[in-house]
């Protein structure tokens, strides 16, 4: 019987991180987005952890993914995407326009 709960056990908490949402790093440094190109599985919902390494705010800015995001400095921050079509979405660190670009690939 205690067998019977153990595996029960391990089968359940497999299905859980099966279930949850893929995540990806997103780096901010000298107020640049690295990767500048990130690809996500298409179709899906996806966590991005943005972490903000500069000694200012930044802001995640995507007209096409409808997101803006304020990352404070030294810290991190979750966004969460998705599904998407495959295709490109662009984005931008609205603090730091001419600098701080990058992709979103769906593939």
């Amino acid at each position: 019987m205690r067998h019977v709960l153990i595996i029960a056990l391990f089968a359940a908490l497999s299905g859980l991180a099966h279930a949850a949402d893929p995540e990806f790093a997103l780096t901010i440094r000298d107020h640049r987005f690295e990767p500048s190109e990130l690809r996500v599985p298409a179709n899906k919902k996806v966590k991005i952890v943005i972490e903000n390494q500069d000694a200012t705010a930044e802001e995640f800015d995507s007209h096409a993914l409808n997101r803006e995001k304020v990352i404070p400095p030294k810290a991190k921050a979750p966004l969460f995407i998705g599904p998407l079509k495959p295709g490109r979405y662009p984005f931008v660190g609205e603090f730091n326009e001419k600098t701080a670009k990058g992709v979103i690939i769906a593939e």
